[in-house]
């Protein structure tokens, strides 16, 4: 019977040991990269749908040969599951550093968690993670750019019946813009000079969600409508298609990302303005800042984010508000669009000079 006891007890004794070793090695940091060891960089990303993020992907890939960091880049296409699993993946693989483009803010805290028990910092890149304790947040102002197109929308349509089209309500990056329009547009809202006919999110940013909402707002109203505060250039692009022909170019749109048909629609006098964020500095930054966190070394984020759980330290952009009057000193003069196709449905003659 002592004998028995003792081997229960060894038995015991050696899982709790093993238990802790467990525990210990899920725990502790990776080993930190040396200035010349070559780092590994994974990237996850919600979806290429849109231009923009087909940007993204290509200058991160770029920076990093840049730089000489290895880079694997896996896509979810709006997935959370798949998303989830494929940041395991790359963890899997042993990757030093993960920039993470969420699909869903709240879900994504799971791949912080499981990066940090294998000593793998996170970037959170261009939408934040919420409730997390991600390492750094890359991104542009958001809230700032969401004050800039209710700024515009107020500046140019300052009285009338407004039509607000947020992004999708998993994008935590749509409720900030939300927030930024909402500071701007509350005293007119209050004070009667504008009144909000329709105030929705778009599921997904879809284009098809947006013409949806501004035929529903248009139905409500009889066409009378000034202003529809898009979030960005895809619902804003679904918002002018459900527009009746006579309404184009009257009815004041907002929108993000200067994507190429958005830029088009400008120059053509269809999409009132647009947000231009410029993505070389965002893609750098965040591969640049990828390095110092694999290396161990102090990262300058001036600003800092409350996610929900902790102040996450910053780097953010600055949005340019781009129209009709700036579009050659924007983004054709910085090589993010070329002339030829932005003015391409506009007459040769009425091309401006370069």
């Amino acid at each position: 019977m002592r004998t028995r006891m003792i081997l229960i007890g060894a038995v015991l004794s050696s899982a709790l040991t093993l238990a802790c070793v467990s525990g210990t090695q899920t725990t502790t940091p990776g080993k930190k990269k040396g200035p010349n060891d070559k780092v590994r960089i994974g990237f996850s990303m919600d979806t290429l749908k849109e231009e923009r993020w087909q940007r993204d992907k290509e200058l991160v890939e770029q920076r990093c040969k840049e730089v000489g960091a290895e880079c694997e880049i896996q896509v979810a296409n709006g997935d959370d599951a798949v998303q989830t699993k494929q940041c395991d993946n790359l963890l899997t693989k042993g990757v030093d550093v993960l920039i993470v483009a969420p699909h869903n803010g709240q879900i994504a805290a799971s791949i912080v968690e499981a990066a940090h028990k294998q000593g793998v910092p996170v970037i959170s890149y261009d939408r934040l993670i919420r409730n997390s304790d991600v390492d750094l947040y890359v991104s542009h102002q958001v809230v700032k750019i969401g004050q800039m197109q209710a700024q515009y929308a107020l500046d140019h349509a300052p009285k009338g019946n407004y039509v607000l089209i947020g992004g999708s309500p998993t994008d935590n990056n749509a409720l900030l813009l939300r927030e930024g329009q909402m500071q701007v547009l509350k005293p007119a809202i209050d004070k009667g000079d504008i009144k909000v006919v329709t105030d929705q999110f778009a599921k997904e940013w879809k284009a098809e969600e947006a013409l949806r909402i501004t035929e529903d707002a248009l139905t409500k109203t009889n066409n009378n409508i000034q202003a529809i505060v898009a979030s960005n250039d895809g619902t804003a692009g679904g918002a002018i298609s459900a527009l009746p022909p006579q309404l184009v170019g009257k009815v004041l749109v907002t929108g993000q990302d200067a994507s190429l048909d958005a830029v088009q629609r400008i120059v053509d006098g269809k999409q009132t303005m647009t947000i231009y964020k410029p993505i070389v500095p965002l893609a750098n930054s965040a591969v640049d800042s990828a390095l110092k966190l694999a290396r161990g070394e102090k990262v300058e984020a001036k600003d800092k984010i409350n996610n929900g759980k902790i102040d996450v330290p910053s780097i953010l952009q600055e949005p340019i508000v781009l129209d009709k009057s700036n579009v050659m000193q924007t983004v054709i003069k910085d090589g993010y669009h070329k002339l030829e196709d932005v003015y391409k449905n506009v007459p040769k003659d009425q091309w401006p000079k370069q």
